[in-house]
């Protein structure tokens, strides 16, 4: 496999929620809201070091996204302590594994914050593990970064979350936006994992931006793997596309079976077809036509501090970064950047906040009033399973 689809492909989601099986649906769903929004705690004290936990999804169903966010955080911190640290201070790491669960990412939030007394949170990747674990760290007054989490309206009112990537609604939009002025779709099948909070909201914004037709509109859950019913009632259908909200979990089968069936049309998903994983279900020779969103790129322009991060990557892990590397080792920077000058997790929570303008490897990030961020968005192309192309795209 090239260099790029390994890199870009090599892992996901995000930016989205933790499925890990159809018994925890439930439990994510209540998870997507998060009341708790500030603290009156004074938070935990900066002392010798600067206490960093992790908090990623490093084992379990979605453990491609997490040990790609770990290793990308890790090389972040090497390189900072390599180069005196932060203020003279050295960043600790304290890491623990979520194993997929949102439960547990929350256990393992309670844990960093108060037994550890971590000064920040990176992790977890997913929305659905982020929003069970974010109540916990503001009660403790301690920040949370998300490298990849994208649920529209997760942040809202919260003032110790801060979300290192672009949200669903943009996601939609922007496939919307593809489907119809460089597919020429006039007409498309909306095929969505209805489980997924991340999936369902990069739908939605579909639904609501997209002005061609969608001759119809099915749905799957987590955990499904024959698609075959759906899958025939669409083959019948006059249609440009097929645009497809969901992980590689199952838009890998879903892209298999639909080329098994002869259903050659493009297939256009968001940045959960992230993932080696996609390509080991779909097969190379079926995985081709494919379009997908994506935060980080190598096949157009990057700058030297995206260029030294791949070249350093490489080296340390003999592997190509994802897009999730990426972000989760730009949140590592943007936290060594706030954590100057603060003596408490509350102060480098503040100047977290007054980020602006931050140039890391996926682009600049400014955080606004609601801590989210929008970052450079590149529509990837894929056939025979590798990526061959890649170009800038926006809403």
């Amino acid at each position: 496999m090239n260099y790029e689809f390994k890199k870009e492909i090599n892992m996901k989601k995000k930016f989205a929620f933790s499925l890990v099986a159809l018994a925890s649906v439930a439990v994510l769903a209540a998870c997507g809201e998060v009341k708790s929004g500030t603290s009156n705690a004074t938070g935990n004290t900066i002392g010798d070091t600067i206490k960093v936990g992790f908090n990623f999804e490093e084992t379990g169903a979605v453990a491609a996204y997490g040990t790609s966010e770990q290793k990308g955080a890790q090389l972040a911190v090497d390189e900072i302590n390599a180069a005196g640290g932060v203020d003279g201070k050295k960043i600790e790491v304290v890491d623990k594994d979520n194993k997929s669960e949102t439960a547990e990412a929350a256990s393992v939030t309670t844990n960093l914050v108060t037994q550890s007394k971590v000064s920040v949170v990176v992790g977890p990747a997913t929305s659905g593990a982020t929003a069970a674990s974010v109540a916990n760290a503001t009660k403790a007054a301690v920040p949370l970064i998300s490298p990849s989490a994208t649920q529209d309206g997760l942040t809202k009112g919260q003032d110790y979350l801060f979300i290192g990537t672009f949200q669903d609604s943009y996601q939609g939009k922007i496939i919307s936006n593809y489907v119809s002025n460089k597919l020429n779709a006039k007409k498309v099948v909306l095929y969505s994992d209805n489980s997924s909070d991340y999936a369902k909201g990069v739908a939605k914004a579909f639904r609501d931006s997209y002005q061609g037709e969608i001759v119809a509109d099915e749905t799957f859950v987590s955990g499904d793997t024959d698609f075959q019913a759906a899958l025939t009632k669409i083959k019948d259908k006059d249609f440009d596309a097929i645009v497809l909200p969901g992980y590689y979990t199952e838009a890998g089968k879903i892209v298999n079976q639909a080329r098994g069936m002869g259903i050659n049309k493009p297939i256009i998903g968001g940045d959960g077809f992230n993932g080696e994983e996609f390509v080991q279900q779909a097969t190379a020779e079926r995985a081709s036509n494919i379009y997908f969103i994506s935060g980080f790129s190598s096949t157009v322009d990057v700058s030297d501090k995206a260029k030294a991060f791949l070249e350093a990557y490489r080296a340390k892990y003999n592997e190509e970064p994802s897009t999730f590397a990426a972000l989760a080792y730009d949140s590592v920077y943007l936290v060594a950047n706030a954590a100057k000058g603060a003596k408490t997790s509350v102060e480098l929570k503040d100047n977290l906040a007054k980020t602006q303008n931050f140039e890391g490897v996926t682009g600049q990030t400014s955080f606004d009033s609601d801590h989210n961020t929008v970052k450079t968005a590149f529509m990837m192309t894929m056939n025979n399973g590798k990526v061959d192309a890649a170009e800038v795209v926006k809403p």
